[in-house]
């Protein structure tokens, strides 16, 4: 075998790994709140910048810069829902992804004027690990490992504890849950937290790998989106399958071809995979 092939082959496992956690953030938030927050990968600019500033700026160790900025995106995810999502819930969708799309903007304007348009790193230089042949970056090592374990953390959570429970049955149905007594701005609005620390999470594992600016989000929401729709919106294993297709795609492809012509032609699978099966891979 090609040992370059494989070596493509391993990093679009590993960069999977990363987009299926955006990936269950963002299915966690559609099948609860029934909303599909355009914004999302913004919010994982914001944790990115929030990790950097709290490393360079105000001086502190990675570990902790990282649980902070988790927390601040899981923060911003609840304000979001309480200030844009919940006096709209009951309006059309177009109103809806209007809004979201409204604070996609302003974020990103949000990010320039604070930021400026260059790109910010932790100037972390961490090793790469040598498999034989194969070389393997530790930061993608280390960030496919951590998304994994957030993914278990977050499937523990709505499988074992009753808040879970509650969540899986109000996103199954939210009307019926409401007559039994359920709560329901009280589960939209830790769905929200959870999915926030999710793009919080995601943030510190991708500032480990790339530069963020402002306009970050753009890489990496149209593919999130693209994953979601191709899983099933709001069905998170089909997410997290549809996620390692779509980075098989792009590693490989990237190989053969080019990085650009890799997404295009990730985008034409989108197509034709959604052609055949409208309701995603494992969508219903």
């Amino acid at each position: 075998m090609d040992i370059y092939l494989l070596e493509a082959v391993t990093n679009g496992i590993l960069l999977g790994g990363v987009l299926a956690l955006l990936a269950l953030g963002l299915n966690l938030i559609f099948g609860v709140v029934d909303v599909v927050w355009i914004a999302y990968a913004e919010l994982v600019m914001c944790g990115m910048y929030a990790e950097w500033w709290l490393t360079d700026s105000a001086g502190w160790p990675v570990p902790m810069a990282a649980v902070a900025a988790v927390a601040v995106v899981a923060l911003l995810g609840v304000l979001v829902h309480l200030l844009i999502i919940a006096p709209i819930l009951g309006s059309a969708p177009i109103n809806q992804l209007l809004a979201t799309g409204g604070l996609l903007f302003f974020l990103q304007s949000a990010a320039t004027l604070l930021f400026g348009t260059d790109f910010r790193n932790l100037g972390l230089r961490l090793p790469v690990i040598a498999l034989g042949d194969i070389f393997i970056s530790l930061s993608r090592l280390i960030a496919f490992f951590a998304a994994l374990l957030g993914a278990a953390a977050l499937y523990l959570f709505l499988s074992r504890s009753f808040l879970g429970t509650a969540i899986r049955a109000v996103a199954q149905d939210r009307e019926i849950m409401g007559l039994m007594g359920v709560d329901q701005r009280r589960i939209y609005l830790l769905t929200s937290a959870i999915g926030g620390g999710l793009a919080g999470l995601a943030a510190c594992l991708l500032l480990l790998q790339y530069d963020v600016h402002p306009f970050i989000g753009l890489t990496f929401g149209p593919i999130t989106f693209m994953i979601c729709v191709l899983g099933g919106l709001g069905n998170m294993i089909g997410g997290f399958v549809a996620a390692f297709i779509i980075s098989q795609i792009i590693a490989v492809a990237g190989y053969y071809v080019s990085i650009e012509a890799s997404h295009v032609l990730a985008f034409v699978v989108f197509i034709v995979l959604i052609l055949l099966r409208p309701q995603g891979i494992l969508g219903k």
